[in-house]
């Protein structure tokens, strides 16, 4: 195992585009790091310099405390694990996975089948170890090439969206699997995706990117409650973060809906501004109706027509459309493009219990916890009221 350090890093193309741009970032031993971000931020980029496949333009990339810029792969001890599997069809899974010892020629035949079967014995692939790829399923493929990652002893594991071509329950099995194994091994990970989902279950710490800059790296805890600005807010989170245009005035916010009051020390932050983005997430929402009077006390509540709802079972989103200002709109305009999200009439997402009966086209009391807005600069887009 060993740590993996990338001090500013700089990925440039020849037409002078940075793919990456000034990264910095410290994966400790036996950490697992998520690189996570929409498609073209430079995550996959950012991995392929690590492992050997990209050329890094400036800055020093250290592995186990060796810098390691002009090694080639092969000499930087790294097992990679990609998205399409890159199994060899015409090999049995028992010597998929033992293809990089064979290929090394640094260990005996009995070496090679003690490391296999240790491997499949840890990925539940006994049973399978005579079977070709082509006859597994993508849930048992992607184990194969995690056991061909395990036998290497390599310094670290890396990641290329390993999930992406399964479906969505097969996902979950493996994320779970991957969770596992790694806290197991203990060895250290840098794990590649774009869904938010599986930044957020797997991941020690989470490093958002956005057009080849570091937006945030965080706990995924702290990126929830914590995030930096308009982007991270709206990446991290299902459903994202509502963006609704406030006025402000002292300690009161006028939203689309009405007027709500914040802490005084959330207030002092945004004291000079005429307009902010005012965000809070779909749970700090409910129906007024099923909410107890000493959470009603710390909020406030609006009244408004519903436009949609959905049932989920053990809970319901209720869906509320607004207008905002032409500026504001702009904005948030941009970020939706920015998220890789369809552009939408601004609209309020409340999370319901799933006691409410508010229906679709019905006039609702709604609660909201303004104790949990953050407010948004709009022309910076950074949170004003980070830590509070």
């Amino acid at each position: 195992m060993a740590a993996i350090e990338m001090k500013n890093i700089v990925k440039q193309y020849g037409d002078g585009f940075p793919a990456v741009n000034d990264v910095s970032i410290d994966v400790a031993d036996g950490e697992f790091m998520i690189l996570v971000g929409p498609s073209g931020c430079g995550k996959s980029t950012l991995l392929r310099m690590i492992v050997g496949l990209e050329d890094i333009t400036s800055g020093d990339m250290i592995i186990g405390g060796d810098r390691v810029n002009e090694k080639a792969p092969r000499d930087r001890n790294l097992a990679m694990v990609f998205q399409n599997y890159a199994l060899y069809p015409h090999l049995t899974v028992y010597e998929n996975i033992a293809f990089p010892l064979r290929l090394s020629k640094q260990h005996s035949d009995e070496e090679i089948d003690t490391k296999v079967r240790e491997a499949s014995r840890l990925l539940e692939l006994d049973e399978h170890l005579d079977r070709k790829p082509g006859n597994l399923s993508g849930g048992q493929r992607q184990r194969v090439a995690m056991g061909r990652a395990i036998v290497r002893d390599a310094q670290a594991f890396l990641f290329d969206e390993p999930l992406s071509n399964l479906d969505a329950k097969l996902r979950g099995q493996m994320r779970t699997e991957i969770s596992r194994l790694q806290r197991r091994l203990g060895i250290t990970t840098v794990y590649v995706t774009h869904d938010q989902t599986e930044a957020m279950t797997l991941g020690d710490r989470v490093a958002v990117l956005k057009r080849g800059i570091l937006q945030q790296l965080a706990t995924p805890r702290e990126l929830y409650d914590q995030p930096n600005n308009l982007f991270v807010a709206g990446f991290i989170g299902s459903p994202p973060m509502n963006f609704l245009p406030a006025t402000v005035q002292g300690d009161q916010l006028e939203l689309p809906f009405g007027k709500v009051t914040i802490p005084a020390e959330k207030a002092s932050k945004v004291q000079g501004k005429d307009l902010v983005i005012a965000g809070i997430r779909p749970e700090y929402f409910d129906d007024a109706a099923v909410v107890d009077s000493a959470r009603l006390a710390q909020g406030a509540t609006f009244r408004a027509t519903v436009d949609v709802t959905e049932w989920l079972g053990n809970e319901a989103y209720a869906y509320i459309p607004f207008e905002a200002p032409a500026d504001v709109r702009e904005q948030l305009s941009a970020l939706e493009k920015e998220l890789e999200m369809e552009a939408m009439h601004p609209q309020l997402v409340v999370n319901l219990d799933a006691a409410s009966r508010i229906r679709e086209g019905e006039e609702a009391d709604i609660f909201v916890d303004a104790r949990k807005m953050h407010l948004f600069d709009p022309s910076s887009q950074e949170n004003l009221t980070v830590g509070l």
